[in-house]
C-alpha cells in the first residue's frame, strides 16, 4: 500500500481551501443571479441534494444547482441526455454553472478540487473497481484525470483506470497539471441535450 506524501496529507486540503475561498468571492455574484433565475422559472429547490460515493465509500450529500425539473430520479452523468432540462437548465449545464455548488462540498471537506469524480451508489462496479486500485482513497474531485481524458465517452471499467492512475500519483504537479487541462476541456464545445 502506498504511503501518503506530505501533499496528500496537509498541502491538497490546504490548496483546496485557498481555492475555494478565493473562487467562491468571485463567483458570488453568478451564483445568486442563478438561484434567482431558478427559482423564478422553475418553482423548488435550487440546490439539487444526492447522495454520492465519497472517500473510503462513505456517502455524502453532493451539490448542484438544480437544472432539472423537480422529483427527477438520481440518474448517471452519461444518462443524463434522456432528461428534459429547464432552460435555466440547459444553460447552467452546458457552461457547467451548475457545478458550482461542489465548492462548499470542497469547503467542507467532501470533495477536493482534483480527484475522481463522485459516482451515485447504484454505480457499484465503478465503486468496486475503484476500491481495487486504490482511488476511492482519495477525496472526490470536482474534475479529475478521467474527466479531462474524453470521460463521457468511456467505459465504467477505463474510468476506474484513470482514476487508478491518479491515486498512484497524487501531486501539486498533477494537480496543477489537470486543473490546466480542465480550463482547455471547457473551451471545448458543449454537448447537446
Amino acid at each position: 500500500m502506498k504511503t501518503a506524501s506530505f501533499y496528500e496529507q496537509v498541502g491538497k486540503r490546504l490548496v483546496d481551501f485557498l481555492i475555494v475561498i478565493s473562487a467562491t468571492i468571485l463567483l458570488l455574484p453568478f451564483m445568486v443571479l442563478i438561484a434567482v433565475l431558478i427559482k423564478i422559472f422553475d418553482p423548488g429547490p435550487v440546490i439539487f441534494k444526492q447522495k454520492r460515493v465519497g472517500r473510503y465509500g462513505e456517502t455524502f450529500d453532493f451539490y448542484k444547482f438544480r437544472s432539472m425539473p423537480i422529483n427527477t430520479g438520481d440518474l448517471p452523468s452519461d444518462k443524463v441526455g434522456q432528461v428534459k432540462l429547464t432552460w435555466v437548465g440547459k444553460f447552467i449545464r452546458r457552461t457547467n454553472l451548475d457545478e458550482l455548488p461542489q465548492l462548499f462540498n470542497v469547503l467542507k471537506g467532501d470533495m477536493s478540487i482534483v480527484g475522481p469524480r463522485p459516482p451515485i451508489p447504484a454505480q457499484a462496479e465503478l465503486t468496486e473497481l475503484r476500491q481495487k486500485n486504490g482511488a476511492l482513497n482519495c477525496r472526490p474531485g470536482l474534475t479529475g484525470l478521467a474527466q479531462v481524458s474524453s470521460f463521457d465517452g468511456m467505459s465504467v471499467p477505463e474510468k476506474a483506470a484513470f482514476d487508478g492512475k491518479y491515486a498512484k500519483n497524487v501531486t501539486l504537479l498533477s494537480d496543477i497539471k489537470i486543473i490546466l487541462r480542465t480550463f482547455v476541456y471547457l473551451l471545448k464545445p458543449p454537448p447537446v441535450y
